[in-house]
């Protein structure tokens, strides 16, 4: 026998093996699987191709197992012939096979995907190697137009994507053999689990011993917490209670991802598939494991955790995105859901991030329970998730999953010893109904979970286009605020305060104002709505203590006595966590005393305040700032509020004294708070003092400073300015006289 054919025998001996390894893949000729088309896409996008695919050859046939950019007019997913394959000639190299342009390879450039559909100028072709070392197909991109380069880091991200295909390819067999009692026997390298309705560990084989570091005998009898890592203990438990009362049913048959504990303490990826069966009339709970460790890792290497969020494991924005996008270009109706949870921010700040991480953790495992099957719920960053329920456009839907998801939310969930209770508020809108693509959808979902938010929350609002115009009109308003900031557009007028007993200017409160270039004088009622809504409130809020800081200086530099000037404060201000800095120097800067400026908060910074907001004031009092509690008395905050916040000043709310006169619940309220403020030590200022009668009981009643256009309207700062300066040596400016001078 001659040496070519002793090669030949050789060569058709490995072909042999090779198309008997295909074989047992049970693969070619089978219907697409989003396994493989995931792979394919990525691997386009990856490398900017066109087109991209997996295909397998066999003795005769090329047969595609997953494609995209080929199109209706391209290949499709039946068999072609082998001999017209570039992957047949992929499979025979020794490395990958590139092609940078094929009407210059003389093998190629008769080839019909060149000179016809679909032209393929330009190719790449990584070999599906089997462990056993049998190259089966090709992971392959390709282009219309050629490519000179295609350099090592390119080459290797294309292997590698092929050893994903690979690992596809055996997970799938694996699959298919769990469907059968053989190929369960076979399953021996699969850790298994049973597990009692209590969660004790039943059963575990020797494989599920070495995933998780044990002997058999320590696993046995075990909590089920053994193998869970601390943080998420807590959600699993009562995962489990619920799929043994039947809650969590969809969950079951399942291929689920998650973190598992081992006996070192490290923690490792597995894939669980769960089922339920009765034993003696006992039910128990099996899983079926599989580490995934080093498939994890070689994904997180090349999509660098692309589509799954990394603290909960659900679907991330990039994917999800993505997948709205797929369900538009296929124009088919979908809902999208936003769900914001409502209280989230406060347990991050009391108990710490930890415990938030855990909560968000245990939500990622609650809500998917209640969801349609085909719906897919992803994390968008912080405390806010979304739905996306493809194929189904109808409000009467989209309620019912809604509602689904708060009810879900309604128990409690238990992290740590702590007790926790968050609800949600949900805004949604349907496809194409409410956007004309992906991008918009969402953003009209958040148009309507901005409505939900607004009408306080633990509810579900659809859009609609009246919300969108309301957001537009306030986005135009806030733009032109920014100009006007920037532009010196806004400015202070100031309203005397005047000592009641002896008719003495004794301060003035800071109102902003806008100076708009087209509607005029602007009152605060017009715009600031805008600015507490929005980011504005930090720059505007140390606009305001500056340029109050500013005047104090003018006036004191211009030889004028020296009175307090109060500014208002935003509650985002407080938030921000600098405001004691920033007070500070305002006050440096211009060489103000601490007494001259007083800060004005409102009732909702005291319902809102925490321990650091308490610190804050406590701060701001500590540097010898004055601190007043605007309008107090018309809201719900509590009188302990006196006694916690080292207040200098109650302000009296004008609702009170406009019907001092008349209304005698009115006045018996204006005589307690009155009363009590002295008591307490506090200066009272009643606000919105138009009569003469008003001042008069008002100064009976102990009230020491008034306020309102009994004295005068607030006024720019020069005009203030002039009427201080007719005073005569040290004395006050005297009412009758600010009077006059209107």
């Amino acid at each position: 026998m001659s040496a070519a054919t002793t090669s030949e025998c050789a060569l058709a001996e490995q072909e042999s093996l090779r198309l008997h390894a295909l074989g047992r893949f049970q693969i070619t000729g089978t219907a697409p699987e989003e396994r493989f088309d995931a792979i394919a896409r990525l691997a386009a996008r990856l490398f900017r191709t066109p087109i991209a695919y997996v295909s397998l050859i066999d003795q005769h046939w090329q047969w595609l197992k997953a494609q995209t950019g080929l199109g209706p007019v391209g290949l499709d997913r039946g068999p072609t012939p082998r001999s017209a394959s570039f992957c047949t000639h992929t499979i025979r190299s020794d490395d990958l096979l590139v092609i940078p342009d094929t009407q210059r390879d003389p093998r190629f450039i008769d080839n019909p995907r060149v000179v016809g559909l679909p032209f393929v100028r330009f190719y790449a072709g990584a070999p599906l190697i089997t462990a056993d070392g049998f190259r089966l197909g090709a992971l392959c991109v390709a282009d219309t137009a050629p490519r000179e380069l295609f350099p090592a880091h390119d080459r290797q991200a294309l292997a590698d994507l092929a050893a994903m295909v690979v690992e596809q390819m055996t997970l799938r067999r694996s699959e298919l053999a769990r469907l059968s009692m053989m190929g369960f026997a076979n399953a021996t390298e699969l850790a298994l689990l049973a597990l009692t309705r209590e969660g004790r560990i039943r059963f575990a084989n020797r494989a599920a011993a070495s995933l998780f570091g044990y002997d058999l005998d320590e696993m046995l009898g075990a909590p089920f917490e053994l193998i869970v890592p601390e943080r998420m203990r807590a959600a699993h438990r009562a995962a489990l209670g619920r799929i043994f009362e039947g809650h969590l049913a969809k969950v079951v048959g399942r291929t689920l991802e998650v973190m598992v504990r081992r006996k070192d303490g490290s923690e490792c990826p597995v894939e669980v598939s769960l089922s339920l069966w009765d034993d003696e009339r006992e039910p128990n709970l099996g899983a079926v494991i599989q580490d995934i460790s080093a498939r994890r890792r070689r994904e997180a290497g090349l999509l660098q955790l692309a589509h799954q969020d990394a603290l909960t494991g659900l679907t991330n924005r990039r994917r999800f995105e993505a997948l709205l996008n797929d369900l538009y270009r296929r124009g088919e109706a979908a809902t999208v859901l936003l769900v914001d949870l409502d209280g989230f921010k406060a347990v991050n700040d009391s108990l710490g991030h930890a415990v938030g991480d855990a909560l968000l953790q245990a939500i990622a495992v609650r809500i998917p329970a209640v969801l349609p099957s085909r719906a897919v719920m992803a994390r968008l960053g912080g405390d806010e998730f979304v739905v996306l329920l493809p194929g189904t456009g109808d409000p009467l839907a989209a309620r019912t999953c809604a509602s689904a998801i708060l009810a879900a939310l309604a128990d409690p969930v238990v992290v740590e010893a702590h007790i926790l209770r968050v609800g949600a508020s949900i805004g949604f809108a349907l496809a194409p109904d409410h956007g004309r693509n992906g991008e918009e959808l969402i953003g009209s979902a958040d148009f309507a979970l901005y409505r939900a938010k607004q009408e306080g929350g633990g509810g579900a609002r659809m859009f609609t286009s009246e919300m969108r115009h309301a957001a537009v009109a306030l986005r135009s308003t806030q733009d032109a605020l920014l100009r006007a900031l920037h532009g010196d557009e806004l400015v202070l007028h100031y309203q005397p305060q005047i000592c009641l007993a002896t008719g003495q200017l004794v301060g003035a409160e800071a109102l902003i104002r806008w100076q708009h270039p087209e509607r005029g004088l602007l009152l605060p009622g017009a715009f600031l709505p805008a600015i507490k809504m929005s980011p504005l409130a930090l720059p505007v809020g140390a606009w305001v203590l500056d340029a109050a800081c500013r005047q104090i200086a003018a006036w004191r530099n211009q030889g004028l006595p020296p009175f307090r000037v109060g500014a208002n404060l935003f509650s985002a201000q407080f938030k921000a966590g600098n405001l004691v800095r920033e007070v500070a120097d305002a006050l440096a800067r211009h060489r103000v005393a601490p007494d001259w400026l007083e800060l004005e908060i409102t009732e909702r910074v005291v319902l809102q305040s925490d321990d650091r907001t308490l610190g804050t004031i406590r701060d701001l009092r500590a540097l010898g700032v004055r601190i007043a509690f605007d309008d107090f008395g018309t809201g719900y905050a509590s009188l302990s509020s006196l006694k916690r916040f080292p207040l200098t000043t109650l302000k009296i709310d004008r609702t009170f004294v406009s019907d001092l006169l008349t209304q005698a619940n009115d006045a018996a309220i204006t005589r307690a708070i009155i009363r009590m403020s002295n008591d307490l030590g506090l200066e009272t200022v009643a606000e919105g003092i138009e009569t003469e009668g008003q001042e008069v009981v008002l100064r009976a009643l102990g009230c020491k400073v008034g306020q309102g256009f009994h004295y005068g309207r607030a006024m720019p700062a020069a005009g203030l300015t002039g009427l201080l300066a007719g005073r005569q040596g040290d004395a006050w400016l005297s009412v009758p006289t600010l009077r006059a001078a209107e």
